[in-house]
This record gives structure tokens, C-alpha cells and sequence, in this order.
């Protein structure tokens, strides 16, 4: 991956806004349980951050994914996961189908805002007997005159308290689970919409995550994205990006961890020495910040592939696996070095411990992943052989 001044100059336009915008309150939107989304968002799209990689024609700026990722991955500067996590949502899973196959028309209504900062999106696919298992949703939105009328509930929805908009997978008709879905914008403002109170979670603190029911809610069919039926093809094709974007946003969070608890080894003395003087400690760090390496070498090929038009579904699942496994690694290494220290609740490890924990479950769980690598592997199963007849 070779990198323009351009791609530099948006790297530090992030790394300032961080520093500015973020993490000076990330303490106090952690105890909060959410941080002023519209607020941060009209900012981070004033910056051109919510639309790096959209169409100019809807305010983006119009550039290809390898500049996502340079945002990514410097937003991965924050103090904590909330705040990355809920910026992604909204350019990385709730808009890339609106803006690769939505109306004209909806992309002005919707995506453009969005892009703008000044409307929340959220990304309402998940159902408490469907995450990963995305097939096996329920919620269902029937036709009726020129309108959708939608019935079910959705789960664990980050942003969902602050949302404007939801880019909602539902059943639209009847037939073969993978044949009977579509994407739908719905505004959460509409009547039958109810937000359920926000999730206790282990970490992400500073995100509004929420169960979202519907009833009888009416939305013209003109807000679905796509053709109808589409929708459950048009979502794997978005997790790419989401798996892309939670890959690359744990980098630079990994390096923070690492070079903090380093900081914290040099000073801490134990048996008339530093920490950090014990081979063991120092050797396991180079380990560490070797295996971020690795993984970066990896997201930047998967990016290069994506911005030359491949299909890079097998590297975008490698790339989420090897993120969700190696920051828990990372993590639990780091957090162990603290001793005491580490296992207090605002402990720089602890959090990114506590955070990092949903990469390896959201956006599809690691044995999602494995099975998607299995498949395009071509591992099959072994079929049982039929027993030889007698005579």
C-alpha cells in the first residue's frame, strides 16, 4: 500500500479531530453510557469524514476505499472503542448498500444527511434469535397499497438510541430465506417505532447499543433499497465493509495499548529493577507489535484488492478473525503487566480489554468467519458412503 500526501493530510485531519473532539470527554461519556452523537457527527461532516469513499453527488468526497482506510485506522486513536465503533455504523454498515444501489431520490433524502452529519444511521439487522444467523430473522414488512408495514424487533443496536434512520433487514415476502429480504430505510421517528431502554454492557460504554420494536409501522415502499428480495445479498455484500472497517479500526488501538503498558513497565520497579528489564516482558512486546503487523499487511492487501474491484470476502474474513483474536491476546498480555493496575475498571488495558471483546462477535462471529473461509476453501463436509451391495 503506498500512501499520497493526500492520504497523509486526512490522517492527521483525523488525529486532530480525535485529539480536539474526542478524547478530552471520552471519560465522561463512558460514565454517561453515550456521547452527543449529532453533535460529533455535524462535525466529523463538516471534516468529510462520513463520506470519504461516497459520491460527490450526495456531498461525499467521492475518493477510493484506500482513503477510508487511513480514517479507520487513525480513529483507532481514541481513547475507547464507542466512539469508532458508532462513526463506522454510519459509513461503514448503515450506507454502503443506500449508496451503492439506493434511488437517487432516497440518496438525497437520506444518504446525503448522513453524510453530512446532521442525521444519525444505524444498522438494524440483528434479532435476539438471529445475529449472526442472518437468514433466520423474523421481522417481517408486508405490502399494503404503496407502502411496507413492518412487524418484529430488532437487537443490540448501536446507535439506535440517537438514530434519525435505520437501514433495516426484513422478510418481504415468502420463498427461500436468502431469496425473501429487503433492505429498508426507516425512519425511527415513525409512528410504531419504540426504543427500548439502553443495554448494560461489558464494554463499549459510550454507545447507546438498543433492543428496537416495531409495530404496524408504516414506511412507502420507495424506501427500500434495491429490488425487493435482494436485501440479504446486498447485506453480505455491506459486511464486507463493516468487517474491512472493524479490522482496520483495531490497529492503532492495539499499538496504544502496547506502547502504554510499556510506559507504565518502565516506571513500575520490582525486585530493585524495571518491569520492562525482564526478557521475558520486552521480548513479549516485540511479539506483539509483530503480530499488528501482520494484520496490517493484511487489511492493506484486502484494501488494495477491494479498491482494484476484486472480490475480497476471504481476506475481509481473515482480516476480522485474526483482529478479534489477536486484540484479546494483545489485551489480556497487556492488562497482565499492570498488575493490580490492570484490573481497575479505568485502566487503559481494562477498557480496551472490556471493548475489544464485541470485534470477535459483531458483524458476524468468528465461527462465522471460519465458515465463510472453509467455504470459499471448498472444505466440504465428507459424505458417508453407501454401503457396497451383497452378491
Amino acid at each position: 500500500m503506498r500512501f499520497t500526501e493526500e492520504h497523509q493530510q486526512l490522517r492527521k485531519t483525523v488525529r486532530d479531530f480525535v485529539a480536539r473532539d474526542i478524547n478530552p470527554h471520552v471519560d465522561a461519556w463512558e460514565k454517561a453510557g453515550a456521547f452527543p452523537a449529532h453533535e460529533l457527527f455535524l462535525k466529523a461532516g463538516k471534516l468529510g469524514l462520513l463520506g470519504v469513499h461516497k459520491p460527490e453527488a450526495f456531498g461525499g468526497l467521492g475518493l477510493d476505499y484506500s482513503y477510508a482506510l487511513v480514517c479507520t485506522e487513525e480513529l483507532g486513536t481514541c481513547a475507547g472503542g464507542s466512539i469508532p465503533m458508532a462513526l463506522g455504523v454510519q459509513t461503514d454498515m448503515a450506507t454502503p448498500a443506500l449508496a451503492r444501489w439506493g434511488t437517487d431520490e432516497l440518496r438525497r433524502e437520506f444518504l446525503a444527511p448522513a453524510i453530512a452529519g446532521e442525521m444519525v444511521a444505524a444498522i438494524a439487522v440483528s434479532e435476539e434469535g438471529g445475529g449472526s444467523d442472518v437468514a433466520a430473522l423474523k421481522t417481517q414488512a408486508r405490502k399494503d397499497g404503496d407502502d411496507y408495514v413492518i412487524d418484529g424487533s430488532k437487537m443490540w443496536i448501536t446507535n439506535g438510541a440517537q438514530a434519525d434512520w435505520l437501514c433495516l433487514l426484513a422478510n418481504t415476502g415468502p420463498g427461500a430465506p436468502h431469496l425473501n429480504k429487503s433492505l429498508i430505510v426507516v425512519p425511527t421517528k415513525a409512528k410504531g417505532v419504540t426504543v427500548g431502554a439502553k443495554l448494560d454492557k461489558l464494554g463499549m460504554r459510550a454507545s447507546d447499543t438498543v433492543p428496537l420494536y416495531f409495530e404496524g409501522v408504516r414506511v412507502p415502499q420507495r424506501y427500500r433499497i434495491g429490488a425487493e428480495g435482494l436485501g440479504f445479498m446486498m447485506q453480505m455484500a455491506q459486511f464486507q465493509e463493516e468487517r474491512l472497517y472493524a479490522a482496520t479500526s483495531s490497529l492503532r488501538g492495539m499499538e496504544g495499548v502496547i506502547d502504554a503498558t510499556i510506559a507504565y513497565c518502565r516506571e513500575r520497579h520490582t525486585f530493585g529493577q524495571p518491569l520492562i528489564d525482564n526478557q521475558v516482558i520486552h521480548f513479549r512486546f516485540a511479539e506483539l507489535r509483530t503480530e499488528v503487523e501482520l494484520l496490517r499487511s493484511l487489511i492493506y492487501r484486502a484494501v488494495e484488492e477491494y479498491v482494484a474491484g476484486e472480490d475480497v470476502t476471504m481476506l475481509a474474513s481473515m482480516a476480522k478473525l485474526k483482529a478479534g483474536r489477536l486484540v484479546r491476546e494483545v489485551t489480556d498480555s497487556c492488562l497482565q503487566y499492570w498488575g493490580g493496575m490492570g484490573f481497575m475498571w479505568d485502566n487503559p488495558a481494562s477498557r480496551a480489554f472490556r471493548d475489544t471483546r464485541l470485534l470477535s462477535i459483531g458483524g458476524g462471529a468468528d465461527e462465522i468467519m471460519l465458515g465463510i473461509i472453509c467455504k470459499l476453501m471448498t472444505i466440504l463436509p465428507g459424505k458417508k458412503k453407501k454401503p457396497a451391495s451383497a452378491g
